[in-house]
Order: structure tokens, then C-alpha cells, then sequence
């Protein structure tokens, strides 16, 4: 049998690799181990690469062996690929050992130890190795500016893009793209539009990837209208481009302009993908688009041959149990192919627990729980409703259960941009310079709240106090100190945006309305489902999120 060399065979492993078949490239190099296939450092690439893409952990082990084997654990581009197979792997002790025991290091090994550091969500270990080098590149600032968005420390990576641009570091794609990303999770509107200009002015605005996350920026800060502009000045669209709008036009609950999208996405003959029938059949629910989603889900399946995966069908369920039509999404759950999972049966109890449909309620909530579902969000919901009928039996089993599970409620924060920084608030908080202040001037507002019919909807506080230290924990909600701090720190008349890393609780959710009328400003709350915009008194979602 003729043999190949080497350069050969690691270039088949490469391209197995890239053609998304590392699985069959690491049983190509195992076959020929025990060939006299001679073992070189791109070979060893390759196959670190194909372990990596994998998260083979015991394949890259015995990789590692073989680079000792044959002396290469001196090859600082070998060890490198190395200690990214062990950071892709979450090893990131391994990954350590490997970059601490380097002969010598130049900036793209530490680059990669950075990366891999963020990935393991050791951000502030990477942070202490980024501030002790010598000499950094672009790379190295998008390593940790990228690496901190993606483990969501957005204003960090904020204060470095800054410090980026102080010492003078010319930015280049990368940087604009994961500075955008980390704008549009923060709604930071004011930093996403200097970060804009800073696009233009370098002339990036023709790439395609900086004008569809521009397009994300903008919609995600509560800017729609600048996000279709954004859109429209795109020359050359694909289907991630029509994918932002459509979800954006979802999120601000604009149905019909995402199935305008949408139509018009298909007329020019782009493809729709599962992601995008996502956005529209979100866009339906929140819309209460009913007939247009079953329409839509029908397509998706029909014409473009997609298989529903479960987040399509929990947006069924969401579209049908959020019209009221309950026994329709409960006879929905049991035709499903398959079962439904923990984020499914949540979105249906919520809907079953704002139509106060208390059978259903009870019998969804108990086959959730038997779900073992990990977010907390499905018992406190459970919770609350058990509290709200009066079951304090059914409110001490589920705490039970969050204990013996280990489940710990996530920790509720709202933040807001004022003059380009960045204020964080949690339930409670009083880490604030202003906090006297801002806690004073939410009390004054609920007191006009309350003469204008406002009535704190003390049942959602689970605690055993009384009424008076129930209204105090309701006022100290993160939504009410950052709209507070907004309203003290903007001149009058300003919109006011804000954003929730959870759902807006229902009692934050009426009180916003009042401020909205009270104070005549436009309230804009983005919160982990959708924007919901208040004027006057009246919010965009019709009270039903």
C-alpha cells in the first residue's frame, strides 16, 4: 500500500476538520499511529485541532503524550495549539500548566491564555495577565474585551475598549464587533453610537458583520428606527441581517412589520433558517399574532423542511397560552413529537397563572417540578402562585425543593446609562453614592402613585413580614432605584431606558406605568423577553408579557 506523507495526511485531517468531520480526522491519525507515518509538529496541529473542535479531553491527553514522546514540547506554535485544545475543553488548570511551563512566550501564546481564561469564566485571572504584559497587540486588547462580553461583564469590557483607545491602540474589526456585541447586551446607547462613529470614521461600515451588529445595537437599546435605517443602508443583506431585524421588530412586539420583514426576506430569495422562523413566531406571540404563527410554523416545516426544535415549540405554546387560548396549547404540549422540557412548561404555567386558571396552573406547575427543572425562575413563579391562592403548604414544598435541589433564586439587577457610564442596580441596593437620594425620591413618587390608585402588590413578597416592610422591599426593586436614579439625573422631558436581567416583576411593571404619567416621560423598560415602551400611563406590551 502506497503511504502518504505526512504533510498530506495532516492536510486531511485539516480539511476533515474544517468540513465539520473532526471526529473522522482523529480516527484517521488513531489508524495510522501504528503505521510508520512519520509524527510531525503539523500533524500534532492538526489532530490538537480536531481534539479541540471535539472537547476530546482524553484524545488530547494522549496527544499531549505523543508531543513529549517525539520532543516538541519546545514548539512555542505547538504548545500553543495545545493549551487551546485544553482551554476548548474546559481544562483551563491543564491549559495553565501548559502556558506557565512554556520555554518562551511570545504575544499570540499569551493572547490565547487570555481567551482561554474567559473561557473557563476565569475573567479576572485573565484580566491580571493581560495587565502584567510587557507588550500587547490588537489581539490581545480583543481577547479581553471579546472575553469579558461574552461572559456578560460588559461594563468592564467597556473601561478597556476606553483604555484601548487611550493608550492610543488602533482598532480593527474585531474590536468594533465585540464592542458593539457588549452595547447591545448593556442597551448602552450613548457608547453604542460613539462606537458607531468610530465604524465610520475608520470605514468599517461596509462590512457586513459591523452593519448587522450595528443593526443588533440599536434594536436592542430600544432604537428600532435606527436599527431599519441601519438595515436599509446595508448593500449586500444576508440572512443574519434580516434575522436582527425580524427579531428586533419582535422585541419592541412590532408583529407585523417582523412578518413585513419577513415576507420581503423571502421575495428576494434568501432562505430562511430555523433562528429567523424563531423571530417570527416570537414576534406572533408577542403580538398576539395567533393565526399568523400557526401559519408560519406550518411553512416551516412544510415548504422549507425544518424540524421544530423545542424552543419553536415552546414559541407555540407561548403564542397560543398568551391569547388566553389555554386548552389549545395544553392539547398543543401533548401532540408534540417530543417531550417538553423545563422552559416550555414554564412559559405555559405563566400564561395558565395570568389567566388565573387555577387547575391548570397546579397541574402544569406539578409536572415542572417533577422536571427538576435548574432555573429558578420556575419556582418562584410556582411560588407565587401558591402565595397568591392562599396554599402555604404548596409555597413551603417548593422552597423545600429549591433547597434540596440547591436551585438559588438569581440575583435580580436593572441597569441604566447616564452621560455614557453605566449604573448597576440590585434589589436592595444601597452601594450607590446617590442612594439616599434616589431612595428618597422613589418614596415621594410611590406617594403620588398611590393617590393616583396605585396599590403595591404586596403578595409577590414571600418573606413573612408585615405590609409596611413588604411595600419597603417592593420600593427597593432594582427597576424602581434605576428609573429613580434616571429621573434625578436627567434633565426633564429625557427618555428614560433601562434594562432588566430578568422578566419585570408585575408590581415594578404597573408602578412604571404610573411614573410614566406622572412624571410625563417615556419610560422604555428591555427586560429578559422583550422592550416594553411607557407613555402616558400605558405600556406597549397591553399589560401582557
Amino acid at each position: 500500500m502506497h503511504q502518504r506523507p505526512n504533510s498530506s495526511l495532516a492536510t486531511n485531517i485539516i480539511s476533515l476538520v474544517n468540513e465539520g468531520q473532526s471526529r473522522e480526522g482523529l480516527l484517521l491519525f488513531n489508524q495510522l499511529q501504528s503505521s510508520k507515518v512519520q509524527i510531525t509538529e503539523f500533524l500534532l496541529s492538526a489532530v490538537l485541532k480536531c481534539c479541540a473542535k471535539l472537547e476530546a479531553l482524553k484524545e488530547g491527553k494522549q496527544t499531549h503524550c505523543v508531543i513529549f514522546k517525539h520532543g516538541f514540547d519546545r514548539d512555542l506554535v505547538l504548545m500553543t495549539s495545545l493549551m487551546d485544545m485544553y482551554s476548548k475543553c474546559i481544562s483551563i488548570s491543564e491549559a495553565r500548566r501548559v502556558f506557565d511551563e512554556m520555554q518562551e512566550r511570545d504575544v499570540i501564546a499569551v493572547n490565547g491564555m487570555i481567551t482561554g481564561l474567559c473561557r473557563c469564566n476565569s475573567t479576572s485571572e485573565a484580566v491580571q495577565l493581560f495587565q502584567s504584559m510587557l507588550k500587547k497587540d490588537v489581539g490581545s486588547w480583543n481577547s479581553l474585551i471579546s472575553g469579558l462580553a461574552r461572559n456578560s461583564e460588559g461594563p468592564s469590557a467597556l473601561f478597556f475598549f476606553r483604555k484601548m483607545r487611550l493608550e492610543g491602540m488602533k482598532v480593527d474589526l474585531m474590536t468594533m464587533v465585540s464592542v458593539l456585541s457588549v452595547c447591545a447586551d448593556l442597551a448602552a446607547l450613548v457608547n453604542g453610537k460613539q462606537v458607531h462613529c468610530l465604524v465610520i470614521k475608520h470605514g468599517f461600515e461596509m462590512c457586513l458583520p459591523i452593519g448587522n451588529a450595528t443593526i443588533d445595537m440599536y434594536a436592542k437599546s430600544g432604537c428600532i428606527n435606527d436599527a431599519s435605517l441601519c438595515f436599509n443602508n446595508i448593500t449586500f443583506k444576508n440572512i443574519v441581517s434580516w434575522t436582527s431585524l425580524i427579531i428586533g421588530f419582535g422585541k419592541h412586539g412590532l408583529g407585523l412589520e417582523a412578518l413585513k420583514a419577513f415576507d420581503q426576506m423571502e421575495m428576494e430569495g434568501i432562505v430562511p433558517n430555523k433562528i429567523t422562523f424563531l423571530g417570527v413566531l416570537f414576534a406572533c406571540s408577542h403580538a398576539g399574532l395567533v393565526q399568523e404563527g400557526k401559519k408560519n410554523f406550518e411553512k416551516m416545516v412544510r415548504k422549507y423542511s425544518i424540524t421544530p426544535m423545542m424552543e419553536h415549540y415552546t414559541c407555540m405554546v407561548d403564542l397560543l397560552a398568551r391569547a388566553g387560548r389555554l386548552e389549545e396549547a395544553h392539547e398543543f404540549i401533548k401532540r408534540m413529537p417530543v417531550k417538553p422540557d423545563a422552559k416550555l412548561l414554564t412559559a405555559f404555567l405563566s400564561s395558565c397563572f395570568s389567566y388565573m386558571n387555577v387547575e391548570l396552573t397546579r397541574s402544569v406547575g406539578e409536572k415542572l417540578l417533577e422536571l427538576q427543572p435548574e432555573e429558578a425562575g420556575a419556582y418562584i413563579l410556582l411560588s407565587n402562585f401558591y402565595g397568591l391562592v392562599g396554599d402555604l403548604e404548596g409555597v413551603a414544598k417548593v422552597r423545600r425543593l429549591m433547597l434540596n435541589r440547591g436551585i438559588r433564586k438569581v440575583k435580580a439587577c436593572t441597569w441604566i446609562e447616564i452621560n455614557g457610564r453605566v449604573h448597576v442596580f440590585e434589589s436592595g441596593d444601597r452601594s450607590h453614592p446617590l442612594h439616599k437620594e434616589i431612595y428618597k425620591y422613589v418614596e415621594q413618587l410611590i406617594e403620588k402613585m398611590k393617590k393616583n390608585g396605585y396599590v403595591p402588590n404586596t403578595s409577590l413578597v414571600v418573606q413573612n413580614v408585615d405590609d409596611q416592610k413588604k411595600e419597603e422591599i417592593l420600593l427597593g426593586h432594582s427597576e424602581k432605584l434605576a428609573i429613580g436614579f434616571g429621573l434625578i439625573s436627567t434633565p426633564s422631558g429625557t427618555k428614560i431606558t433601562i434594562v432588566k436581567n430578568l422578566r419585570v416583576c408585575i408590581d415594578c411593571h404597573a408602578a412604571t406605568a404610573y411614573i410614566s404619567k406622572i412624571v410625563g416621560r417615556e419610560i422604555v423598560a428591555r427586560d429578559s423577553s422583550r422592550f416594553h415602551q411607557f407613555k402616558d400611563g400605558v405600556c406597549s406590551c397591553g399589560n401582557h408579557w
